[in-house]
């Protein structure tokens, strides 16, 4: 008999039925036993009686979070003793056999909680189990839903998705890179990318015109409250679209996805509202207000588009100019000399989706003229010669005729955490880091054998970090 899932057997009244899964409660009734069978499906009810002979047995020494497989009938539950909280509270199975496949230890925490009152630490060393609690997963179930949503819509309106390298190259965009050196290039690093930004921009030049990908990200951030090392993007990048076009299909996009996936929650306005940057620091103070009716409505979801940004911010660290997305992006001045005489003046073709206060999302049109590109570098502090060293191949890639583009990229953890009223990201992420990078489960990052270490070539100077410790 072939195994099926719990919520199945609401289907199959009457019939014999084979299920497995991890024992969630175990009760004992005068001689009758209630064990509660939970599945990825939810949770169904098990019948053993004492004329049950040897799997009766069995069941007496069965504990919570054992695993088991049963097999009996289906049968509907008396009027009085039906569970309206779970899908199958209307039936019951009366076990004919039960074998223990394996058991467990009593666990470290209790997984029936999903108050979340266990220090995140623990929970996340064991991750695995905290997956159980039924919130959370239950979150990785909408993950999936959405996900996949999205990309049904995408196929529907021709985008490809495409995977992108992540073993690329360090180039200045912003924050600071993974590095992951070469074995067979001693002294040489790849990096791993902080967005598909140029490859995206490389494969409109090569005539794909609407690409899409669910991207993995990497940052080498300081420790930051809602943020990882590691996150997910939904990454757009179309050809012959101009800003308005790009707006419009995103945010179709995510009015009937919530329609759809979360028909309980309410957008506060749709279409979204438009500002501009300088508007929303002149009348809100920030350029991501909330414009939520009411901010202790945990169904309302107030979008919001932020439009034209400076195309340039001062760094006073470092005394120049830096991109205020990153510098692709497209300058609204088309005059390069204008560019570089008058830098705090040029606004850009950048664009922001906010969410109930928060930046969920950025993109904008891209520079594809290659004198536009080489001269934002160069108000950015960059020699000519650096450039080519860093982004020569993205230059050249331009002269062979490239069309106008743009794109978005959707920071996907901060958007499904804010839908689903989780207080941080790591409630969405299957195997999150913690505040501080760490990985409690796998225990990373970790030191590696020396030898490894030699054949890369590299030597490790613990001198700064020893004396952090001795501070």
């Amino acid at each position: 008999m072939e195994r099926i899932l719990n919520e199945k057997a609401i289907e199959l009244i009457g019939q014999k039925v084979k299920l497995a899964g991890w024992v969630e409660n175990i009760r004992f009734h005068g001689k009758i036993i209630f064990l509660d069978l939970r599945d990825m499906s939810g949770i169904i009810q098990a019948v053993i009686t004492p004329n049950s002979g040897q799997i009766y047995e069995t069941a007496k020494k069965i504990r919570p979070e054992w695993v088991v497989e049963i097999e009996g009938e289906v049968s509907k539950r008396p009027e009085k003793m039906v569970n309206h909280d779970i899908k199958t509270g209307s039936i019951e199975i009366g076990a004919e056999t039960l074998k223990v496949l394996s058991e467990s230890k009593t666990l470290p925490f209790d997984i029936h909680n999903d108050n979340v009152e266990v220090n995140e630490e623990v929970r996340f060393k064991y991750r695995y189990l905290d997956l159980r609690r039924r919130k959370a997963s239950e979150n990785l179930k909408s993950r999936h839903r959405v996900l996949q949503f999205f990309r049904n819509r995408f196929q529907e309106k021709g985008f490809a998705e495409i995977e992108t390298p992540i073993l690329s190259k360090s180039t200045p965009e912003g924050a600071r890179d993974f590095l992951v050196p070469s074995r067979l290039l001693p002294g040489n690093f790849y990096a791993l990318p902080q967005s598909p930004q140029q490859y995206k921009q490389l494969l409109m030049v090569a005539g794909i015109e609407r690409y899409f990908q669910i991207a993995r990200c990497f940052r080498d951030e300081d420790s930051r409250a809602n943020r990882q090392a590691e996150f997910t993007q939904i990454d757009i990048e179309a050809s012959f679209m101009d800003q308005k076009d790009i707006l419009n299909l995103v945010e179709r996009m995510i009015i009937d996805m919530v329609a759809d996936i979360f028909p309980e929650k309410e957008i506060t306005e749709a279409p979204f509202p438009k500002i501009t940057y300088g508007e929303a620091k002149e009348k809100h103070g920030s350029d991501c207000p909330d414009f939520r009716k009411d901010k202790n409505n945990k169904n309302e979801l107030s979008f919001l588009w932020v439009t034209d940004f400076p195309m340039f911010t001062w760094s006073e660290n470092e005394k120049r100019w830096d991109a205020e997305h990153h510098p692709f992006t497209r300058p609204k001045e088309k005059d390069p000399v204008k560019i570089k005489e008058n830098p705090e003046s040029v606004s850009a073709f950048q664009y922001d989706l906010v969410l109930n206060g928060q930046e969920i999302g950025g993109g904008s049109l891209r520079s594809y003229k290659p004198e536009i590109l080489e001269v934002v570098f160069e108000v950015m502090g960059h020699k000519k010669k650096d450039i080519y060293a860093k982004f020569g191949h993205l230059l050249e890639a331009f002269c062979y005729g490239v069309p106008p583009h743009g794109g978005i990229a959707i920071g996907f953890d901060r958007f499904l955490s804010i839908i689903l009223n989780e207080e941080n990201i790591r409630e969405v992420i299957a195997f999150p880091k913690t505040g501080d990078s760490k990985d409690s489960m796998m225990d990373s990052p970790s030191p590696i054998d020396p030898s490894q270490i030699k054949e890369l070539g590299i030597k490790i100077d613990r001198g700064k970090n020893d004396s952090k410790k001795k501070s």
